[in-house]
């Protein structure tokens, strides 16, 4: 019983986690969260006021494209035009974290978007973040939480004051974790299924 007792306040403690975070990104605001890789920045991929403060806590160029999370590949589709069928193939037989970039990028925020119409989309099978994502209903941005040219961090515990001051809310799930996180491979698919390997 005292197993059971313990496994509901965890769950109980997630769950209000997850709806805080929710309602920071429903109003415009910036979360710090735990993702399939590193810790994350992110907000409401849709929201083009919010992706811009985030470049703004990166003192990053809007140049320079940010990816999304999602929680489905079926989630994809709603934000790329046309998905290859390889992408499908490639999403379920990855076996770490994969980014892909897909050409004709639609129903996001413009300054999310490369300047070619592409975007980075990840499907995220770790827990946290895919609960966000599906409650979320919608993409969400996920960048590294530093400053744009300083090393990203590997744990929670790297992570600068700059950084935690500067969002709107730091999600409580994971923060004990010690273990540094690979970073996903990164996959860009052009016209015609051309898959192009940016990084294994």
């Amino acid at each position: 019983m005292q197993h059971k007792k313990t496994y509901d306040v965890i769950s109980q403690a997630w769950r209000e986690d997850l709806r805080r975070a929710v309602d920071v990104m429903n109003t415009g605001g910036i979360i710090l969260y735990p993702t399939d890789t590193i810790w994350g920045i992110g907000c409401d991929a849709t929201n083009e006021q919010a992706v811009r403060k985030i470049y703004e806590i990166k003192r990053r160029a809007d140049s320079k494209a940010m990816i999304a999370l999602v929680d489905s590949d079926v989630r994809v589709q709603s934000f790329v035009r046309d998905v290859p069928d390889v992408a499908w193939d490639l999403i379920e037989l990855s076996e770490k974290p994969l980014t892909i970039i897909y050409d004709g990028a639609k129903n996001l925020a413009p300054n999310l978007i490369a300047e070619d119409g592409s975007v980075g989309i990840r499907v995220t099978s770790e827990e946290f973040s895919n609960q966000l994502c599906y409650r979320f209903r919608k993409a969400i941005v996920s960048t590294s939480a530093n400053v744009s040219g300083e090393p990203s961090p590997a744990t929670f515990g790297e992570i600068s004051d700059e950084i935690k001051q500067a969002v709107d809310y730091i999600v409580q799930s994971r923060q004990q974790e010690n273990k540094a996180s690979q970073s996903s491979s990164i996959i860009k698919l052009g016209k015609g299924g051309q898959v192009k390997v940016i990084r294994e």
